[in-house]
């Protein structure tokens, strides 16, 4: 059996498989390797200014001639010039996060660019579907970084019945057999990060790499309930005292202080002090290679686990 999505035939795609856009991790380099893999690269524009960002672009066509895309942080003090880069760079997609799309979107649809918002929940797909969004990315809480508070199965569901536009999955996917779950609940396509941090073309520091690669079930932890900066993350001392601040009256200064650039340390080798943002499917990565690899070995479980899944059903 062969996996057909419609993202495949509208977006260019050999695999309806998006690598998430992860701040100071998601370069061009790491993009034009997901795209040249057959699955759809993101440039995460998170931390970058607007020249920053152009380079990266300029990078990734550089290393392919395949769609790509550029991740859209929507409170990106230059997100107005990030824009700008985009359209004149023709990126042909572009997902977006941590804000309202809406005043961009007229630009980005004259211009023919598909916009994808990532939503933690069906009112903020709806709100996408009226605004002319091509999809939405429906990202359970179980992914890494900043997350939401609905779990992908009560999530995607939910999505795909409230609109009528392709909905990919994410959060809690890392195999094919989670890939073809996604796909028999009606998902376009699924979005994966936390499983493309242990690739050879992924530029953070191997130490945080091995962190992934032994981490249990039970290794990461969430920061910022009840505000607008829940972040997932394996445990560590950061994380930990963090949570311990987070209990205590009067530690904003002091909360916002010890996690002021904690992802750039984690990318760069701090395993104490770092945020080493990864998702609960990092206790089942146990193997790199490379992105194309990695992308065909879950392509090809998924394939093999739909094509048996009659099997589940009596005579």
């Amino acid at each position: 059996m062969t996996i057909k999505s419609r993202l495949c035939k509208d977006l260019g795609l050999k695999y309806p498989i998006f690598q998430g856009g992860m701040a100071h991790i998601s370069t061009g380099r790491m993009a034009a390797a997901s795209s040249n893999a057959g699955g759809l690269g993101l440039i995460c524009s998170s931390g970058l200014s607007a020249a920053q960002v152009a380079e990266e672009v300029a990078l990734c066509k550089q290393l392919t001639d395949k769609p790509f895309g550029v991740n859209l942080m929507l409170q990106s003090p230059e997100i107005d010039d990030i824009v700008q880069v985009v359209l004149d760079n023709k990126v042909p997609v572009v997902t977006t996060g941590a804000g309202d799309p809406s005043r961009f979107m007229p630009a980005l649809l004259a211009a023919g660019v598909k916009v994808i918002p990532v939503i933690p929940h069906v009112r903020a797909a709806q709100k996408a579907e009226k605004l002319g969004a091509y999809a939405v990315v429906a990202e359970g809480t179980e992914s890494g970084g900043h997350i939401g508070e609905m779990t992908t199965l009560a999530l995607v569901p939910q999505v795909i019945k409230a609109v009528n536009i392709p909905v990919l999955a994410a959060g809690g996917i890392a195999d094919g057999k989670s890939m073809a779950a996604m796909m028999l609940l009606g998902a376009a396509g699924v979005q994966m990060g936390t499983v493309f941090l242990v690739a050879d073309e992924c530029p953070i520091d191997d130490a945080y790499k091995q962190r992934v690669l032994e981490a249990a079930d039970t290794d990461t932890m969430v920061t910022g309930r009840g505000t607008s900066h829940v972040v997932r993350a394996l445990k560590n001392p950061m994380m930990q005292k963090y949570a311990e601040l987070e209990k205590q009256d009067g530690t904003e200064d002091e909360r916002n202080a010890l996690a002021g650039g904690a992802l750039y340390k984690a990318v760069h080798g701090d395993m104490e002090g770092g945020c080493i943002m990864a998702g609960q499917i990092a206790g089942m990565v146990r193997g790199g290679g490379t992105i194309g690899g990695i992308m065909e070995r879950i392509v090809a479980e998924a394939e093999e686990t739909l094509g048996t899944a009659g099997n589940l059903l009596g005579e």
